[in-house]
């Protein structure tokens, strides 16, 4: 990055411009709202996006949902852009089309673009990022774009799309201060990517009311997971079927298979289900970057990005399956203050033999005390940060023990940059 840039047109480079952004309306500072938004891609009608549009909306699930569906489009020979967030080493990530991240050279001529559009409308961090997005897009055509909510529904940026068909992965309490304090609330903030007599598709296991009665205000043709479309797992494979259609002895892929099935729903209703050879080939080779991902094999590391609930039960289940495989089990955490970390924590309390604590920066990181706090429990370590933490567990893993690192985007992203610079 050139020194400190202080206005756009001393950005040289993507760098630059992420400082430039960030320095006017941090990363985290949340501004909820689509005027603004709206205003600057009315100017260059940058919410056309090309292609059938699908919105992913949901508390857990949606990056693992658009992964699964590139995938599944892509192996049917058609063109797709997948827009997710938050990235996890570049910002690049943020932004795939036909499963290759951006280039900086279409990024920055984004940038470009978007602040001359805005004038003197501020921009938070997220809403100029997915203006970007969209920029990106309008010039590079495909038949599918899979856009990911950044939070909630309703007054998310990417809400000023007009979606195909939307989707909803699951629904459970976080960012509660923001979307409400129940499901009922957070799932009627969800539903609001909805759009009239347009497919929508349910993923969650027990949906709330209000999403249903949304859907059904709207018009929408409607997908409810055990209600349109079921799935059943075995020990060593699983099953999916619609009314017209019915896959059996499909392989365990290494993403949750209640995020397969919702992808499967979805692709049924874009009239896209693979054949059955294609279908298996996806599942036996997909993974998601930060989802239950093996750095290393021995002594084994897991880096996962569940920081609620919901994310942790579903981490737990699958540590408990590997924890007979390994002598010790440690756990490297880090988490947001405004998370429900008691509640994160405790489905993981009977799984892990050894707790290391982290404070992560920033105003919205929690530190280790508060971590310690809310985990309850008389042994454990605690670390000013997550580099120092990582780098003093390692020396003493020996070459059957297995550590996981979960509890925030901040944290994986933490460890990632600092293995792969030791690993150079």
């Amino acid at each position: 990055m050139s020194d400190s840039p202080t206005s756009s047109q001393s950005c040289q480079t993507l760098a630059d411009w992420l400082y430039y952004i960030e320095q006017r309306h941090p990363i985290d500072k949340i501004e909820l709202g689509l005027e603004r938004v709206n205003q600057v891609a009315s100017k260059a009608q940058l919410a056309q996006l090309p292609g059938k549009v699908v919105l992913i909306a949901g508390t857990n699930g949606k990056g693992s949902t658009a992964r699964i569906l590139e995938q599944l489009i892509l192996a049917q020979g058609f063109s797709v852009a997948v827009y997710s967030s938050p990235h996890l080493l570049l910002f690049n990530e943020r932004l795939r089309i036909n499963n290759q991240d951006v280039a900086d050279n279409m990024l920055l001529t984004a940038f470009a673009e978007v602040e001359a559009l805005r004038g003197n409308i501020a921009l938070s961090y997220f809403e100029f990022t997915t203006l970007v997005a969209f920029s990106v897009l309008k010039q590079h055509p495909v038949d599918f774009c899979l856009i990911e909510v950044g939070l909630g529904g309703r007054l998310d940026a990417t809400n000023i799309i007009t979606p195909d068909l939307s989707v909803i992965t699951t629904i459970d309490l976080d960012h509660q201060d923001w979307l409400g304090h129940d499901r009922e609330t957070i799932g009627w903030e969800k539903a609001g990517v909805f759009r009239q007599h347009t497919p929508v598709v349910v993923g969650d296991l027990l949906p709330p009311a209000s999403v249903l009665a949304k859907a059904t205000e709207l018009g929408c043709a409607l997908s409810v997971v055990n209600q349109h479309y079921f799935y059943q797992q075995s020990a060593d494979n699983w099953s999916w079927q619609c009314a017209a259609v019915h896959f059996e002895q499909l392989p365990l892929p290494a993403l949750p298979i209640q995020n397969v099935a919702t992808s499967l729903a979805v692709l049924n209703q874009l009239q896209l289900l693979p054949d059955t050879a294609t279908l298996c080939t996806v599942l036996s080779t997909i993974t998601l970057a930060g989802r239950m991902q093996f750095l290393q094999k021995k002594p084994a590391i897991i880096i996962d990005v569940a920081h609620n609930p919901q994310s942790a039960r579903y981490l737990a289940s699958r540590l408990a399956e590997l924890k007979p495989t390994y002598s010790r089990v440690f756990a490297l955490v880090g988490m947001l203050k405004d998370k429900d970390i008691a509640q994160a924590l405790a489905p993981l309390t009977s799984i892990i033999d050894q707790w290391h604590l982290s404070s992560l920066p920033g105003v919205r990181g929690a530190s280790s005390a508060q971590l310690a706090l809310a985990l309850a429990k008389p042994d454990f370590l605690q670390y000013p940060d997550v580099t120092q933490a990582f780098s003093a567990i390692v020396r003493q893993l020996q070459p059957n023990d297995l550590l996981v690192i979960f509890g925030s985007f901040v944290t994986v992203s933490a460890v990632l940059a600092s293995y792969h610079q030791e690993a150079t």
